[in-house]
């Protein structure tokens, strides 16, 4: 069986790309699992140039094949902001409450359609061969105007979906696993793999 790195120790992550590749003869293993310890610095311009450089970095030190992926919130009323930097909006690194405090503060006197937003996920996988798949995933929605739901992680309590009348936070993780960003980029590239295996 060929093992694929995912460059993260995040748990949820891992667990929800293991459901979405749960039928490819792939053996997933975190970062942390492979034994690589290092923290890439994600200084690109783009949610796409740093998940290559993670993949990249990862896939100079074990040769194998390695997923990364780079996510955030764009957010219309901000031009687009926090973005590329959404993990650390509020200026210290991965701290989900005050990244939501800041940006409803800053939304606190916009309009209603300043407040829409998509959540993206920029996706690359390096196969063994070297060749990088590149693909990216979305979902519209809304920033609600405070915190909705117990499941807390990152801008999920803010992130309301109208389709469905609940947060990101508020929904069961079958429902948010199946029309989330990442869900989307994932099928995207599940797509492109069955491509090249049809081909080869």
């Amino acid at each position: 069986m060929k093992k694929l790195i995912i460059a993260s120790n995040n748990k949820n992550k891992i667990r929800e790309i293991k459901q979405i590749f749960s039928d490819y003869p792939v053996e997933i293993f975190s970062m942390k699992e492979a034994g690589v310890n290092i923290d890439v610095v994600e200084d690109g311009n783009t949610f796409m140039e740093n998940a290559y450089k993670k993949a990249k970095q990862i896939h100079d030190i074990t040769g194998g094949m390695v997923l990364a992926d780079d996510s955030g919130i764009m957010v219309k009323g901000l031009n687009g902001a926090p973005g590329i930097y959404s993990a650390r909006f509020c200026g210290e690194h991965g701290n989900d409450k005050k990244n939501n405090e800041k940006l409803l503060k800053l939304l606190s006197e916009k309009s209603e359609d300043d407040r829409k937003a998509k959540f993206v996920c920029a996706i690359v996988l390096i196969l063994e061969n070297n060749e990088p798949l590149k693909v990216i995933g979305e979902v519209n929605g809304v920033v609600a105007h405070k915190e909705l739901g117990e499941n807390n992680f990152g801008y999920d309590p803010l992130f309301y979906v109208p389709e469905y009348n609940m947060t990101f936070a508020q929904m069961p993780a079958e429902l948010k696993n199946s029309i989330s960003h990442r869900a989307n980029a994932l099928k995207a590239l599940k797509e492109r793999i069955d491509v090249i295996k049809k081909e080869s």
